[in-house]
């Protein structure tokens, strides 16, 4: 079987006459004018070489490059410059280049530098590098994302940063709630406060109280001295209440107090003390369900909610697996003095492809047990605790599905965000009305989509 080489140069005349000059070789050559192009067709299939141009229009080389050494880290890619400035070059091995070309390249050259890249990919793969192990600008204070949903998240927690006001953050479980309250947190006013987490499920029903108020000595049984509570702990900075939802309806009118009068009077005590505190609450319960059930108090819920953040699953934002792979692979390396450094490509597609109901948090566990189990520098299948049928690490398998789950994912977001708009949604997809249309119906996206179509959304 013929080794396939990518060509991506939005010149026409030289893009035909190096495909000309490959399949005469005996390669099968592939055409795209740009990196766009050239991403769609790498999830959908792979190439044994990469060869592309540095400048070109929508998404030049380098940012691709970026890009392929995520989605495809064991693929040689060979830039082509014709600017010719060692900086250039420099800046494209930096990245993750396999090799440079200049501009007009001497076709002996570009034949000898595809071969070596070849030979280079068959022996040498489990010792590939990744170059770039996070996109510039893919992370938010240890949240890691290039999804234009939680970048919309990200600007939020900017503006919510130069305030004190109240959040509530609602998401499942595994999606991140505390870091997001940390990067409230740490992002603006309140960064040189402190920052106290509390996790409201964890602590017995007859200390919540105590713990989150404060006691005076003799209060109760056990209380042989004065304690300070979260709260006062808290004072100037922020409480983080994780699992709000398990605080008993008594607790939660005496927080509505605290929060309404911003006094806090400890277990025993008489003596109101001031607090100025910014409580960010998180729950993976639906509150308003449960304040209709009257499992918790409507009033307190008004007072946390004065701005909500959804946090969304992982498998609503699949385009960040590869960074957060990339991201924990560094992370447990470096904890495990290890010198695992890159992934497999089929280890990746099994990641794409699996099911994260654990989300984040899942994600991450995977990977630091498959750093432990690691016998080279290369996480691969085997190291993973999951198998999928019809992958190995070599292979080229076919993305097709887990793409098109992306794809019709991201629609609906963007749908959903212009208020069912759609030449605004087309528009800031990139694409044309007549194009979102036809996406529409090749993904089977409901024409009238509104947000009680839950079970049409769950379908592939």
């Amino acid at each position: 079987m013929s080794k396939s080489i990518l060509i991506v140069e939005d010149e026409q005349v030289l893009r035909e006459s190096l495909a000309s000059l490959l399949e005469d070789e005996g390669y099968e050559a592939l055409q795209v004018e740009n990196g766009q192009d050239a991403q769609q067709l790498l999830l959908e299939r792979a190439v044994d070489v990469v060869l592309s141009d540095i400048r070109m229009p929508k998404m030049d080389g380098m940012d691709l490059l970026s890009h392929l050494r995520q989605l495809i880290p064991q693929t040689p890619v060979i830039m082509m410059t014709a600017y010719g400035t060692v900086e250039n070059a420099v800046a494209a091995m930096r990245t993750g280049a396999w090799d440079y070309l200049l501009k007009p390249v001497q076709f002996d050259d570009l034949l000898l530098k595809v071969e070596r890249a070849i030979q280079f990919g068959e022996i040498f793969k489990d010792r590939e590098t990744m170059a770039e192990q996070l996109a510039a600008g893919s992370t938010f204070h240890n949240l890691v994302s290039e999804a234009p949903n939680m970048l919309n998240l990200f600007e939020q927690v900017r503006k919510l940063s130069t305030v004190k006001s109240n959040v509530l953050l609602v998401g499942a479980s595994g999606t991140g709630k505390e870091l997001f309250a940390r990067a409230i947190h740490f992002n603006g006013i309140t960064r040189s406060k402190p920052f106290v987490p509390v996790n409201c499920g964890a602590i017995p029903e007859s200390l919540i109280e105590s713990e989150l108020f404060g006691h005076r000595r003799g209060a109760f049984t056990g209380a042989i001295s004065d304690r300070t509570g979260f709260f006062e702990t808290a004072n100037g900075g922020t409480v983080f209440l994780d699992e709000i939802s398990s605080l008993p309806i008594g607790v939660q009118s005496s927080l509505l107090r605290v929060l309404e009068e911003r006094l806090v009077t400890p277990v025993g005590d008489t003596r109101p003390r001031p607090i100025d505190v910014r409580v960010i609450a998180a729950s993976n319960q639906d509150l308003e369900e449960m304040a209709r059930a009257k499992e918790f108090r409507e009033d307190l819920l008004f007072r946390l909610n004065v701005v909500k953040l959804l946090l969304p699953t992982l498998s609503a934002r699949k385009v960040d697996i590869p960074l957060l792979v990339h991201h924990f692979i560094d992370k447990y390396s470096s904890q495990m003095n290890k010198q695992v450094t890159s992934i497999s490509n089929g280890a990746m597609r099994a990641l794409l492809s699996h099911e994260w109901r654990g989300n984040v948090r899942e994600l991450q566990n995977v990977i630091e047990r498959a750093i432990i189990f690691a016998e080279s520098r290369t996480v691969r299948l085997a190291d993973l605790p999951f198998t999928v049928e019809h992958l190995d690490d070599d292979a080229g398998e076919d993305l097709r599905d887990s793409i098109r789950q992306f794809e019709r994912q991201h629609i609906i977001y963007s749908l959903r965000r212009h208020r069912y708009d759609k030449a605004e949604a087309a528009r800031q997809l990139g694409i044309g009305i007549s194009s979102l249309y036809r996406k529409c119906e090749e993904l089977d996206i409901p024409k009238n989509l509104d947000e009680t179509d839950q079970n049409q959304l769950k379908r592939p």
